[in-house]
């Protein structure tokens, strides 16, 4: 049954702060002396060579004249170097007396000196970043960040998107219901001297991406205490509702009905029965080269290991173990909202894997959907299993175009390429080329890794189909060989596997990264549908 409705259940789906861009510049705006805002931002970028001092950017001698102070010197001193992700707040003194009148009277009480490096929309990422975290609990912030003269329309909208993603990513706080004081909120944001319709799609754009991951880190975040699989059918349930999708929760009986064996095994251990929801969104006028994509999710809602049970400090941060259903769900709302082109379906297959009288087995025999049987040897690799179930239906029933899961699958693909990267797989060369591609715009980076061929003895069995860890460790590559596992499951569909148990958690902020649950995947899966042709 459902959990009782709890303050993180009202956190799911929360909208970021408003991004807004208006024309004009900072020697003349009025938004300045309006009363309304609170911090004025700048720009610098690290020196030119043979020169010494930060280079000043757009607006920020303008800003300098207006509140008569050497912006230069306040650097130096403070050992500003400009690169992306400085920031640095100068607090503005307030008179003392009625007869002493200072240069920035009237103006906003606050100028905050944000390096911003190359002015690549990556470097702009993370000074929107370093900006939002300066900023919190303000009013209203206006900046020049991302801006220079010359610009083109292009790049002038890269650099709105690129500065209201890193904003709003770094604005984003985990939910609570703690009962002490709140956290400030992010402050509104204002992009001074943009101006126009491009510029504005691009911000909407950053605003949809950023939703998205507010959203699989609201998710991914909520304690399994409130989420079970039940609690986040309901969850995607009403989502997609709100959002004019169809959307099919399956519970236990239609499961058994329809032989999803994976699924019902993972989830039998548990007093919170397995779901398995399905989100379609159909664009309202489809081209003739609109295609159908669907994405695959793990949602494994808590994972003790099973019976082959996990040490305490590794089940700590279990609860985002269904990170990947939650990205497959933002991405098939974040495609509604920015009215993507092409059909996108998202699968969750969601289980609890627990440890009860009815936990399956080392050993046992599995027949998951579609018939393969599959041997287990170790229940805390059950995230593969209800993965199979939930591709292999969507091999038979779906008849994708493009089929990709993503899950936080395991720890090898940690061990081999840390926490910037996801480990990528795929049967078609410019399928994984795309994503690879997708992920470098992003900033949520993918590695293409191989599916070596003579690593396929790893899921062979004496007593099944497959089996679905290897007998023999001195293979290794279990990244590679838990995608050679899935393979199986995908018919000849032209199919990608992202292994994001590295870049789904951190341990600290950095960047537009936030510590804990990071909400990975949803950009990168958002940017693919966006180029893909």
């Amino acid at each position: 049954m459902a959990r009782p409705t709890t303050g993180f259940t009202a956190s799911i789906g929360r909208t970021p702060p408003e991004v807004t861009s208006v024309g004009g510049g900072l020697a003349t705006s009025p938004l300045l002396t309006d009363g309304s805002v609170d911090a004025v931002a700048v720009p610098v970028a690290p020196p030119g060579p043979g020169d010494e001092g930060v280079e000043a950017r757009e607006g920020t001698a303008d800003a300098a004249a207006r509140y008569g102070v050497d912006l230069a010197e306040i650097a130096e001193r403070v050992r500003l170097t400009g690169a992306a992700g400085e920031a640095y707040v100068l607090q503005l003194p307030r008179p003392v007396g009625s007869a002493v009148t200072l240069p920035w009277a009237g103006l906003p009480p606050r100028l905050v000196v944000v390096g911003v490096g190359d002015g690549s929309p990556r470097d702009v990422r993370r000074a929107g970043a370093a900006l939002a975290r300066a900023t919190r609990g303000l009013r209203r912030v206006v900046t020049t960040v991302g801006a220079y003269a010359g610009q083109s329309s292009s790049d002038e909208a890269a650099a709105a998107r690129a500065l209201t993603e890193g904003y709003l990513l770094a604005a984003y706080r985990t939910p609570t219901v703690a009962t002490g004081k709140p956290d400030p909120a992010p402050a509104p944001l204002v992009l001074l001297g943009r101006d126009g319709t491009r510029v504005a799609a691009a911000i909407d754009a950053g605003r949809t991406a950023a939703r998205a991951t507010w959203l699989v880190r609201d998710l991914a975040a909520t304690p399994s205490s409130t989420k079970n699989p039940a609690w986040f059918a309901d969850q995607a349930r009403r989502l997609a509702r709100t959002a004019g999708l169809e959307v099919t929760v399956r519970a236990p009986r239609e499961l058994a009905a329809e032989g999803f064996g994976g699924i019902l095994a993972v989830g039998a251990g548990s007093a919170s029965p397995p779901r398995l929801v399905t989100v379609s969104y159909r664009p309202a006028t489809a081209g003739p080269d609109a295609q159908h994509v669907v994405v695959v999710g793990k949602g494994i809602t808590y994972d003790t290991g099973g019976l082959s049970i996990k040490p305490r400090e590794a089940m700590v941060p279990m609860k985002t173990d269904m990170t990947g259903a939650a990205v497959a769900l933002a991405t098939v709302l974040g495609a509604a909202e920015s009215g993507v082109a092409h059909r996108v379906t998202a699968v969750l297959p969601l289980a609890e894997n627990h440890v009860g009288a009815a936990s399956y087995r080392p050993g046992d025999v599995l027949t998951l959907f579609g018939g393969t049987t599959v041997e287990i040897a170790n229940t805390d690799a059950e995230g593969r299993l209800v993965l199979a179930d939930a591709l292999a239906w969507a091999d038979a029933h779906l008849d994708p175009d493009v089929l990709v899961d993503v899950a936080t699958l395991t720890g090898a693909a940690t061990l081999g390429l840390g926490k910037q990267h996801a480990a990528l797989y795929g049967t078609d060369d410019a399928l994984v080329a795309a994503l690879a591609a997708a992920g470098e715009t992003s900033g949520e980076l993918a590695w293409p890794m191989p599916l070596v061929a003579e690593y396929e003895e790893a899921v062979s069995s004496d007593v099944a189909d497959l089996r679905h860890v290897p007998s023999d460790r001195r293979i290794g590559g279990g990244s590679i060989t838990a995608a050679l596992f899935l393979q199986h499951f995908v018919g000849d569909r032209r199919w990608a596997h992202l292994d994001i148990a590295g870049p789904a958690r951190a341990s600290a902020d950095k960047h537009e990264v936030t510590e804990g649950a990071t909400g990975y995947g949803a950009r990168l899966l958002l940017e693919f549908l966006a180029e893909l042709r």
